[in-house]
């Protein structure tokens, strides 16, 4: 089979296609030929050793998102037969409740490899169901850009209609959040820096929007655009140089959901406007094995498309790194697995 490794976590020009063998399920396993992956900012961050020695360094199969189609199973497996079409869960072992540390160690494409492969055994309890109406290549886009912004909007966000919710970018999660505050019949605001990518946002009815690069202290923007009450939730996926501005957007009581550091990972805090204003902050880790599958079942209910910008062969997956790299992409980038 050919899978893509990263030769040594260093650059992204230490991506390689190689050769391996097929492997054989053990009893409790069930064996998916993959047929589509995605991209997350996550796996640029693996690519240069980001996650220091919390990751495997040489010989590493990336990437945690991936879908395809059973082909063979083990002989203890009672959930999936020969032919199911699955996506596989970020987190391999949280099945559901908290999350622990030896949990969170069990996830792919860091510590153990992940699914830029066409073959790949998982524990079936680490997979779930891939509705009829989704494609591999959308249903690759799930586990962890849309399971996190389910967490933050759903879980832990209990999002109800009425609420407004500032969403950041237009990246992978922050779409995905953005069609799951709607769902729940919230407002949503939404920045970016570009003014095309806010052209189809308004094309796709997103009615209050910021440019961020027109209006540097945005948070000031957002009050204006709420008549000075604030938002009720702010999904920040920028980090240190965006939560100032989350802070100054949120309302009295409101929740700022911590999911990204695309802008920085270090920030001085304003603990005196957190604290008198009872603001939450709560980190999202994208979330279980049940959290996935309330978030399918939801997904098939109202028939949510995921937004796809591109998709690359797998020989192609040094370009499919480079262009989330560039930030020009608007939804999730996705490799099929075709040669």
């Amino acid at each position: 089979m050919k899978a893509i490794a990263l030769t040594e976590t260093t650059s992204i020009s230490n991506l390689e296609l190689i050769d391996r063998p097929v492997p054989e399920p053990n009893s409790n396993e069930v064996l998916v030929k993959l047929f589509a992956s995605s991209l997350n900012y996550r796996d640029l961050l693996i690519a240069i050793g980001g996650y220091g020695s919390r990751q495997k360094k040489r010989d590493l199969i990336p990437l945690s998102d991936g879908s395809g189609e059973i082909v063979s199973v083990g002989s203890s497996v009672k959930k999936f037969k020969v032919g199911d079409r699955v996506l596989a869960s970020f987190f391999q072992s949280w099945i559901s409740g908290e999350l622990t540390e030896e949990l969170l160690d069990d996830d792919l494409g860091r510590s153990s490899d992940g699914v830029l492969t066409q073959y790949r055994c998982f524990k079936q309890e680490g997979l779930v169901k891939i509705p009829n109406y989704l494609s591999f290549i959308e249903a690759a886009s799930l586990p962890c850009a849309a399971l996190t912004a389910w967490s933050g909007i759903i879980e832990l966000g209990c999002i109800k209609p009425g609420q407004t919710v500032l969403i950041q970018g237009t990246g992978g999660v922050s779409l995905f959040a953005m069609q799951f505050a709607l769902m729940a019949g919230a407002s949503v605001i939404v920045t970016s820096s570009s003014d095309k990518k806010i052209e189809i946002l308004r094309k796709m009815g997103v009615k209050k929007t910021i440019n961020y690069s027109k209006h540097p202290e945005w948070g000031m923007k957002v009050l204006e655009i709420t008549d000075g009450m604030g938002v009720d939730h702010v999904m920040e996926v920028g980090g240190a140089g965006t939560l100032k501005q989350s802070i100054r957007s949120v309302k009295p009581g409101g929740v700022i959901s911590i999911i990204g550091v695309l802008d920085g990972a270090k920030s001085n805090l304003l603990i005196p406007l957190i604290g008198s204003r009872k603001i939450r902050l709560q980190g999202v880790t994208v979330g279980s094995v049940e959290n996935l599958l309330n978030m399918v079942k939801a997904m098939e209910n109202h028939k949510i498309k995921p937004i796809i910008d591109k998709v690359y062969k797998l020989n192609e997956s040094k370009d499919a790194y480079e262009y989330l790299k560039s930030g020009k992409h608007f939804g999730k980038i996705c490799i099929s697995h075709d040669l």
